[in-house]
């Protein structure tokens, strides 16, 4: 169990196991983030119900969906497993700038908490968009989102801070491992958003490619009604929600086995009052 206990006597004392709680994290995560492509699939795209309102709840591409919901609250747990580890090394003789990593890493995944729920970096794009078109530039020479002509350069240089900084913290070759995939599984969920961002016609759009190319369409209209170019962006985009989710989720685990060796050992103590006699 992740969980063990000592004797109700006070004081008491909760231990975790953290390798086993952090694997029992992961697979939860990873099940559910499976589920909700399954879920996607039949429910909604493949419409087991006529109820908008039931399939967009489990529309994987929508905002206020299940998966997003999941997104949402994954980051920010993440975000508390940041912090945590932070206010404990902050309090040791750790070196300041290690400290000071977990504390960026810590801020960062706390901003992408909020700006998973509130869609900060596109509408930020928008406006943006919007601003540079009202001023005669039509943002011709970038052809796909705008959000990601203005904080992927942030967010890279973030994440290649996070490769080396983590590199150096994590000493086990199977945690550097693990850490080099769930970054690269983020950078083919951007390069998926891409994608997803440039014109029916542009010649880098791979849907257009593949539903010219591969006589898709009437399986497509049978299955879920729809032609094959929305079919396949529809599921690149489920494929990609999934991909950073469980990208996420690879991190997560990271932090949760990585806590032991900030604290020696995880454990809780907590002291059960005893009524008063009269």
């Amino acid at each position: 169990m992740p969980f063990r206990s000592t004797s109700l006597s006070s004081p008491s004392e909760l231990q975790v196991d953290a390798a086993r709680l952090a694997r029992a994290v992961l697979g939860f995560c990873l099940l559910a983030e499976f589920a909700f492509v399954v879920l996607d699939y039949h429910v909604n795209y493949g419409k087991w119900t006529e109820i908008g309102a039931i399939r967009r709840m489990f529309n994987i591409a929508r905002e206020d969906g299940l998966a997003s919901w999941f997104a949402v609250t994954q980051t920010l747990l993440i975000a508390l497993t940041l912090w945590l580890v932070y206010a404990i090394l902050r309090r040791s003789d750790y070196p300041r700038w290690r400290v000071t990593g977990w504390l960026v890493l810590a801020v960062f995944f706390t901003y992408m908490a909020v700006d998973d729920g509130a869609q900060i970096h596109e509408r930020l794009g928008t406006a943006f968009k919007s601003a540079r078109v009202a001023a005669g530039d039509s943002l011709g020479f970038f052809p796909s989102y705008t959000w990601q002509l203005l904080f992927l350069p942030l967010f890279a240089g973030l994440g290649l801070f996070t490769l080396v900084f983590l590199w150096l913290e994590f000493r086990e070759g199977s945690m550097r491992m693990l850490l080099a995939a769930a970054l690269c599984l983020l950078a083919v969920a951007v390069g998926l958003d891409f994608v997803e961002g440039l014109d029916d016609d542009h010649p880098w759009n791979g849907y257009t490619w593949l539903a010219e190319h591969y006589d898709i369409d009437p399986w497509t209209r049978a299955r879920f009604g729809s032609s094959d170019f929305n079919t396949l962006r529809h599921f690149s985009k489920s494929i990609e929600e999934a991909v950073e989710m469980a990208a996420n989720s690879f991190l997560w685990f990271l932090f949760l086995r990585h806590l032991p060796s900030v604290t020696g050992g995880v454990s809780l103590r907590f002291r059960r009052e005893r009524a008063s006699e009269k």
